[in-house]
């Protein structure tokens, strides 16, 4: 088991875990009392900084109950956090968009990451044609 460095910006969030037995995704706190306007644009502080192990990079999603609960969306979609970014001021953020007036509180659960090694280097070839069949396209797979 891999033992990694945190770094907690503030006292009244918990401490990072699994939620045991439903993922192995981590869930990521508010670090303070947020109030959004509808249209309003804010990196809300995570409260943490995460020494990730070189080779390795933290992928930054919503939960899927964020949109509902809080009307927010995280505006590059997914943040990706690669290793080098662990230092003492390097504290993870989330960049929201607010659709509607919201009110978010310190310590509420807003998004979620994991770990993963990072892609591999890889040699691109161009080529005329594609060796595989054709699956019909974007869509193909039905509704």
């Amino acid at each position: 088991m891999e033992t990694i460095q945190i770094k907690y910006f503030t006292d009244g969030i918990d401490d990072l875990c699994y939620v045991a037995g439903k993922s192995d995704w981590i869930d990521l706190h508010a670090a303070e009392d947020v109030d959004l306007k509808a249209g309003e644009f804010r990196l809300i502080p995570l409260g943490v900084a995460i020494a990730l192990p070189e080779g390795y990079e933290a992928h930054i999603v919503p939960r899927s109950s964020t949109f509902k609960n809080y009307g927010i969306l995280q505006t590059n979609s997914m943040g990706v956090v690669d290793y080098t970014y662990r230092g003492d001021n390097d504290q993870w953020r989330m960049p929201v968009l607010a659709t509607r007036d919201v009110h978010i509180a310190k310590n509420d659960r807003i998004c979620q990451f994991r770990i993963m090694k990072n892609q591999p280097e890889l040699n691109f070839v161009r080529v005329e044609h594609m060796d595989a069949p054709d699956r019909g396209g974007f869509g193909s797979t039905g509704k």
